[in-house]
């Protein structure tokens, strides 16, 4: 281990001690390719420890952007503000951004919040970027000041990924209700498009959202009640609204609605067309349930049946080897019933 230690050690150094400046076109190189001193090699320095000053040399020297953003980290974790941010420099003044969030990272650690702030917040044209402004958000919320953070996002919450960051840095802090109303005129135009106007909808995740912040707000029934009448009618956009709706499902014990979603058995046009996809949810809440058995009759009954049954047995495997016993019964010889029932279910 100390040889592999001193190893690495070594490569790192016989890569930081030729000069090379830092560049945009290099730092981008390396974001794209892993390129240079790879982050993982990196990590493994940081965990075994005491080798900060090692890659402060390789990224003043080779300008190695993940040796600078770990060693700002362990410096600023030390203390070391001023030290953390001389590192960050030289790579905020080739225009790298993401220094500068890094810089804006180790100034809200010591405690310097609007200097922070000041370093990422967006001009006009930063405004336009989704990605400026997911970033700015982040930092609102952790400084506290969700208001700034909700009007800096509301202009690009036609993206998914930014409708799941209003949701997730809003979580737990009383503004469900002024989510939602930001939600609904999305959730209606995703239930609402029809043939090909679902290609290519944007947010595809409104209604998930829409049901997830329900839940969170204890308003569960209503959540259910919502999303299951849009997929009973067919009227999402994509798959994982489905899901959505089975996961839901599951996490409030609601088998009878689960049973007709997984299996399609009265169910309505949309739920029908999901049947099979969501039939495993149906069988894992039924395991939930203490109701392992009946959960395994409901996957074997579908894989016999089945023209593809694959998507059925690796729920059936797993439900097989979570709720079964690996180990022989007192007094046998050979494999276990588990085993063999999960040997029947693979080559069946």
């Amino acid at each position: 281990m100390f040889r592999r230690q001193n190893k690495l050690r070594g490569s790192l150094w016989v890569v930081a001690r030729t000069l090379r400046p830092v560049n945009i076109d290099d730092l981008e190189w390396q974001s794209r390719t892993l390129g240079g001193i790879s982050p993982r090699l990196v990590t493994m320095l940081v965990d075994r420890g005491g080798e900060v000053e090692l890659l402060i040399q390789a990224a003043s020297e080779r300008g190695e952007w993940f040796c600078a953003q770990a060693a700002a980290r362990e410096l600023s974790r030390a203390g070391e503000a001023e030290r953390a941010l001389d590192v960050l420099e030289p790579f905020i003044e080739a225009g790298w951004n993401r220094a500068r969030l890094e810089r804006a990272e180790v100034l809200f650690e010591a405690g310097r919040v609007q200097q922070a702030l000041d370093a990422v917040r967006p001009d006009e044209e930063g405004l336009a970027s989704e990605w400026v402004c997911h970033d700015f958000a982040e930092l609102l919320a952790k400084a506290g000041r969700l208001d700034e953070a909700i009007t800096v996002l509301t202009p690009h919450l036609d993206r998914e990924w930014i409708l799941s960051t209003l949701v997730e840095l809003t979580e737990s802090q009383s503004r469900d209700e002024q989510i939602l109303e930001l939600i609904a005129p999305r959730a209606q135009q995703a239930r609402s498009a029809r043939g090909e106007e679902r290609w290519g909808l944007n947010p595809s995740n409104a209604q998930d959202l829409q049901a997830q912040v329900l839940e969170r707000a204890g308003r569960v029934d209503e959540a259910v009640r919502i999303l299951g009448a849009d997929v009973a009618a067919g009227h999402f956009v994509v798959q994982n609204t489905l899901i959505a709706y089975a996961e839901l499902l599951r996490r409030h014990g609601r088998l009878e609605e689960l049973r007709v979603l997984g299996t399609g058995e009265g169910a309505g046009a949309g739920a029908g067309a999901g049947a099979g996809e969501t039939l495993a949810y149906y069988a894992r809440a039924l395991e939930d349930d203490g109701q392992a058995d009946e959960a395994e009759a409901v996957l074997r009954r579908f894989i016999a049946a089945a023209e593809y049954p694959d998507q059925f047995r690796w729920p059936l495997i797993e439900l097989l080897t979570g709720s079964g016993c690996w180990a022989r019964p007192a007094g046998t010889r050979g494999p276990s019933p588990t085993l063999r029932r999960c040997r029947r279910t693979c080559t069946a």
